[in-house]
């Protein structure tokens, strides 16, 4: 189980990574782009995925992986956060902020030297 709380501070530990309140929600950036979001009073977040990740997700674990309004159709991912492992939602994390990132930066950041 993860709060929205610890997902918020997953998220936020990423290089650049801006907290905004958007449409009623927290949505969490990388400079502009939007990589996650959701609402600390609701029980599932959403992160950017492929498709290929999406479509693996929500057949393995379809407790846990949803598809989102809105979103879903662009391969993004619902996550619930009472039954999501905190590494996978780490590892997650990380990969939506790789797609939304500028590519210098996440070069940067497997290099290990980003700010």
């Amino acid at each position: 189980m993860v709060t929205f709380d610890e997902f918020r501070a997953m998220a936020l530990a990423l290089p650049e990574a801006e907290q905004q309140p958007t449409w009623e929600i927290e949505t969490l950036r990388v400079r502009t782009k939007i990589f996650a979001m959701g609402s600390p009073d609701g029980g599932t977040i959403s992160l950017k995925a492929s498709r290929e990740d999406q479509t693996e997700l929500l057949a393995a674990e379809p407790e846990v992986f949803s598809y989102p309004k809105y979103v879903g159709r662009h391969g993004w991912v619902g996550v619930r956060l009472d039954r999501v492992d905190p590494e996978e939602l780490r590892d997650l994390l990380t990969e939506a902020w790789r797609l939304a990132a500028p590519k210098r930066m996440v070069r940067e950041f497997d290099a290990g030297t980003a700010r």
